[in-house]
């Protein structure tokens, strides 16, 4: 299967509220539409996730990431600017997301994801996809592909193909919260 046909697939599975499992600029993750609240309770029965735990989401840019977040502290694209990799930022206020993606406390976790798949399929989908790691609630992350639970593989709508293959080590990103006053906390280096 093609780079192409790959994206068209997911793209449909996505469209219809369905749950894909997609290599990321991270680790292998189980994403859906982060707006539509059907698709984000599948992605909470899939993993058996408790719904009290909030969803990362990936946008493909700063235009995006405003759609989604009420008042972008100015240190966050100072930020994004300066990470060498993934960086996942918790912003105080989400907007125009499922519930369930945001903390109860409204706060929202999103990383500008500049992995190709990804960028392409969320450029293409024109919104933010969920992005939470490929397991069962309380199980490790798996590195790679064929370290993916095969019940977990089965319950998703489409497989992405690309990357299947890849042995190259990959890692959750650094996690950062900011909040309204202008504080910063690591949460995960």
């Amino acid at each position: 299967m093609s780079f192409e046909e790959d994206i068209r697939e997911a793209l449909t599975a996505l469209r219809s509220n369905g749950i894909v499992l997609y290599p990321t600029d991270t680790i292998w993750g189980l994403g859906c539409d982060a707006t539509s609240q059907e698709a984000v309770e599948k992605i909470f029965r899939i993993k058996s996730r408790d719904e009290n735990k909030s969803l990362l989401i990936l946008v493909n840019s700063e235009q995006m990431l405003e759609r989604y977040v009420h008042d972008i502290p100015e240190i966050a694209l100072e930020l994004i600017s300066v990470a060498d990799g993934p960086l996942t930022i918790i912003y105080p206020k989400g907007k125009n997301l499922a519930k369930g993606v945001c903390s109860e406390d409204g706060s929202a976790g999103i990383r500008i994801c500049r992995d190709e798949f990804c960028n392409e399929m969320i450029s293409r989908f024109r919104k933010p996809v969920v992005s939470t790691s490929a397991n069962f609630s309380g199980n490790l992350s798996p590195q790679f592909f064929d370290e993916i639970d095969k019940q977990l593989i089965k319950s998703v709508d489409y497989v992405v193909k690309y990357r299947q293959d890849d042995r190259r080590k990959h890692s959750a990103s650094p996690v950062i919260k900011l909040s309204s006053d202008g504080s910063i906390k690591i949460l995960r280096k």
